[in-house]
């Protein structure tokens, strides 16, 4: 296997972004090892480094924006973990949403004989 197929090169910094959003929310849940620790640090750092320089580079505002905000989002997690709660939340669009929302339940209304307005739903 040739390094080149081994190792994810991305394009830009927004698809390095993507990739690194793409495998915080795949490790956000999973129970705290030194090993995931590390893993997180070395992709803060690679945020930090590399890819805020790639941004700058090329010259898009907005985007050294987002990664701030995925930086914060990421030591946040961190200290959230280590204090030993659960993170309630994941990332989308490079911020942090919360996973606070209620289920919803299908409905038809459907009316059933009868006039006006009265509608029931029917289970």
């Amino acid at each position: 296997m040739a390094n080149s197929d081994r190792y994810y090169t991305p394009q830009d910094s927004k698809d390095a972004m993507r990739q690194i959003e793409k495998l915080f929310n795949k490790y956000k849940d999973a129970p705290l090892t030194q090993e995931l620790v590390d893993y997180h640090q070395n992709l803060v750092n690679r945020l930090k480094t590399d890819i805020m320089q790639a941004a700058k580079n090329e010259n898009v505002a907005s985007r050294v924006e987002s990664i701030e905000s995925m930086i914060n989002v990421m030591t946040r997690w961190l200290q959230i973990r280590l204090s030993g709660q659960p993170f309630n939340g994941k990332m989308a669009g490079f911020k942090f949403v919360a996973d606070n929302a209620k289920p919803s339940f299908k409905r038809r209304v459907h009316k059933i004989k009868g006039g006006g307005n009265h509608r029931a739903s029917r289970h």
